[in-house]
């Protein structure tokens, strides 16, 4: 970030009912922050069985909040909860001071780090179903007509509007975003019929996915130490030790406690995760709560379909470890370092174990006899290469291990083709 660009002082408000760790969340809330581009002042923290329905904070604390947002002259005050419109506006109102909620200070970090045409529409989207009730009940600025006594007339309010125009703006996004989800959708049919086998990588904010991705395919996307550093999916092709070829992707990050909305609205490109064949939970081993980290990731693909994927945990960044000897290692599970390289081994024999025997590449010589057969492997198969010789018909192909047995007889080496 530019040095000369002045950070926004936050405050951040929290209120702790026991359904999670706060201060954890607080921790996670000031990253957000700093990757945001603000800088935290100071944390309050409200202990009660639920948030206030007006307010969230409570009268009290609520006035504890307005003193240090306008004693040191604070730009902002983020809630590590999701607000509604009323506790929003009533928190505006009695701070002065521009009140915003973790689901809008997520969106903002989306917003700045979308690069695809489908990121940016699925973040515009995100951030106007999530404005779209918060227009209401903001006073007669945003109308023409205040309504009562002397105000009636024809036309419509500012408010209806303002409203009109998201509304049709939102229809627009979700059929662009359709056309692309199809698109999406024929590109992962191509690739199941060509064979090509894909292993998605998933996990929490910032375990280092792309750093992952980047040292076992060179595939060049950005790696940094901030949370939402990758938010378009990329894929890249990865050849294992015993010849297979798959594709290898990365995707946006997992957090705790992650909006609905949001979910909702990178559902297609999530389902590149939950379409892939095997699923690499990566974790941060170094973080303190990496084991709540691996549960999040867990619980967002069961969401999506995927919790009974074929899955190997990796922990990763085990060279900043102080015990890496506690971690439950298994053939499903391996300790590795992106940064170094350390583990890759382990990682690449726990892949070939885990992955689906589906499909195999096959040479065959199918005598002019077996007709029926050749035209089952040019339509259930991916024919790369086919001649006709003077003893049969030569195909290179990726088949379905189901049409293996009737192949058998007609399989030659290499050396032969």
């Amino acid at each position: 970030m530019d040095e000369s660009v002045v950070k926004e002082r936050v405050l951040l408000v929290s209120v702790d009912t026991g359904d999670f760790d706060a201060e954890t969340s607080l921790e996670e809330l000031a990253l957000l922050v700093d990757t945001a581009g603000g800088e935290v002042f100071a944390t309050l923290t409200r202990k009660r069985d639920r948030p206030d329905n007006a307010c969230f904070l409570g009268a009290g604390r609520l006035q504890e909040a307005r003193a240090i947002a306008l004693c040191n002259d604070l730009d902002l005050i983020i809630c590590d909860a999701e607000l509604s419109p009323v506790q929003q506006r009533n928190m505006e109102n009695a701070t002065e001071t521009r009140v915003i909620d973790r689901t809008m200070l997520i969106l903002d970090i989306f917003a700045g780090n979308a690069r695809t045409a489908e990121g940016k529409l699925q973040v515009e989207l995100a951030q106007l179903k999530y404005s779209l009730p918060r227009l209401s009940g903001r006073g007669t600025q945003l109308s023409r007509l205040g309504g009562g006594i002397g105000t009636r007339g024809p036309g419509e309010s500012k408010l209806e509007s303002d409203r009109r125009h998201i509304r049709r703006r939102i229809h627009a996004l979700e059929e662009s975003l359709q056309a692309l989800e199809k698109r999406r959708e024929l590109h992962r049919k191509r690739r199941r019929k060509d064979g090509v086998v894909t292993c998605a990588i998933v996990g929490y904010t910032n375990a280092g996915k792309s750093t992952l991705l980047n040292a076992l395919t060179d595939a060049g996307v950005l790696a940094e130490n901030k949370l939402f550093a990758t938010l378009d999916p990329t894929s890249r092709a990865l050849k294992l030790p015993d010849g297979r070829e798959i594709m290898l992707i990365d995707t946006v990050g997992f957090i705790s406690r992650l909006p609905t909305k949001l979910v909702e609205a990178f559902k297609s490109t999530l389902e590149e995760a939950a379409d892939a064949d095997l699923i690499l939970n990566l974790c941060d081993a170094s973080d303190p709560e990496y084991e709540n980290h691996l549960e999040v990731t867990r619980f967002i693909l069961q969401e999506l379909g995927a919790g009974d994927k074929p899955t190997v945990t990796v922990y990763n960044k085990c060279d900043a470890m102080q015990t890496p000897w506690l971690l439950p290692v298994s053939r499903d599970a391996v300790m590795i370092s992106a940064l170094s390289g350390r583990g890759f081994d382990q990682l690449m024999e726990a892949i070939m174990q885990a992955l689906p025997p589906t499909r195999r590449r096959v040479l065959l010589l199918l005598p002019y006899t077996q007709g029926s057969l050749a035209d089952r492997v040019r339509k259930e198969g991916a024919v790369s290469q086919e001649e006709y010789r003077a003893d049969g018909v030569f195909m290179d192909a990726v088949v379905g291990v189901e049409l293996l047995p009737k192949l058998l007889d007609y399989v030659i080496p290499q050396e032969d083709a």
